[in-house]
């Protein structure tokens, strides 16, 4: 054999054998980590019974406003609270200068006085002309014209009373008091400025604030299924307190409950303004503060909540999860998802008790390969 053709045939024999010696490892590896099982996090589901809510946007209105406005004209000469504090009902809020309406009073109750002793005067000139008659001295006429006088003066002292009545109202109302209970504002006047009866500016405004209402728009078409009762079979059994979700992400504390409901449809949205009642001891709502509102609409049962991490789409879009079946092994189901709930799909059909749904891991693995599943630990609250 040629010298060049022997060194061509121990040179692929070299190759052959380099390559045997640096390929068996490389194919063991492979073969060991495609044996080796991916570790994967699972959650077991279980069939359960869910109160379907729809989110509705609402605002803060507090359970009473009133607007504190003078009755009486003059001067303020006090304020007599403390802004953005609370008030009861017949706080004293202000003080306007009682002066001219104490003079009335002593005047009202000068004319009074004058009325009762013309009164007391008629009256004895009518006894007069009584006992006169009846001894036929003074004529019937006579006499009845000293009645008249007598009920002239009597209602002289009753118009003479109620003026003295209204000059005491006018004085009492110069302390001005507070109508309502509830937190105060700030003071819209200072002491000093000059204020009139049924004057347009409030001097104040006192609001209730616990408990406070929330407005919520609902469809004419579910508040038509709302009064026929069908609204209520659907919540049967189920928590029909309204729960908040305030501006920043977080759930209130306190649930409340429907109060009222507008008998009018709005003809441009078609829509009904619905008020609910709130507890608000610690003052954590504010009037005109923003809020969500979750209206309980509905009961599912027998559905699963699944997490919403553990649900892809196929090619088609259609929803599908990883299930770990007992043999560790990984199928592929299809589902059927009625809405979203929080951070959970409501999954009414595909799924069956005690399923294990992969929600990490999901790109390490699919169907039909064997995984070593780890239960996914509850967060705590």
């Amino acid at each position: 054999m040629p010298f060049h053709s022997r060194f061509r045939l121990f040179a692929a024999a070299l190759a052959v054998a380099a390559a045997a010696v640096s390929g068996e490892p490389s194919v063991s590896r492979a073969q060991n980590a495609q044996q080796a099982p991916q570790k994967v996090t699972v959650v077991t589901v279980e069939p359960q019974t869910v109160t379907v809510t729809a989110t509705l946007p609402g605002r803060i209105v507090a359970s009473g406003v009133a607007q504190v406005r003078p009755q009486v004209g003059g001067i303020v000469t006090e304020r007599k609270f403390e802004e953005g504090s609370d008030v009861n009902v017949g706080d004293e809020l202000y003080l306007i200068d009682p002066e001219t309406y104490r003079v009335r009073v002593v005047a009202a109750q000068a004319r009074l006085a004058q009325a009762e002793a013309q009164l007391r005067a008629a009256e004895r000139e009518a006894e007069r002309y009584k006992e006169l008659l009846e001894r036929n001295v003074a004529s019937q006429a006579t006499y009845d014209d000293a009645l008249a006088a007598k009920e002239t003066a009597a209602a002289a002292v009753d118009v003479a009373k109620a003026d003295l009545l209204s000059a005491e109202i006018d004085q009492q109302r110069t302390t001005v008091r507070a109508p309502l209970s509830g937190v105060i504002g700030r003071s819209l006047t200072t002491r000093g400025a000059l204020v009139t009866n049924g004057q347009a500016d409030p001097l104040a405004v006192i609001r209730t604030i616990d408990p406070v209402f929330v407005d919520v728009t609902q469809s004419a078409a579910e508040i038509i299924e709302w009064q026929r009762g069908i609204t209520a079979q659907k919540l049967e059994g189920a928590d029909q307190n309204v729960s908040l979700k305030l501006a920043d992400g977080n759930a209130y504390e306190h649930t409340g409950s429907l109060k009222a409901a507008d008998p009018y449809v709005d003809e441009l949205t078609g829509v009904v303004t619905l008020r609910l009642e709130f507890a608000n001891p610690d003052r954590l709502l504010l009037p005109g503060m923003y809020v969500q509102v979750e209206m309980p609409q509905g009961v599912l049962s027998n559905v699963f909540l699944v997490p919403q991490e553990g649900v892809t789409r196929d090619q088609r879009g259609r929803p599908t999860a990883l299930v770990v079946n007992a043999e560790n092994v990984v199928e592929q189901k299809q589902l059927t998802i009625a809405r979203a709930r929080d951070s959970f799909w409501i999954v009414t059909d595909g799924l069956a008790s005690g399923d294990r749904i992969i929600v990490e891991g999901l790109q390490k693995t699919r169907a039909g390969a064997t995984v070593e599943p780890e239960e996914r630990q509850a967060k705590s609250s």
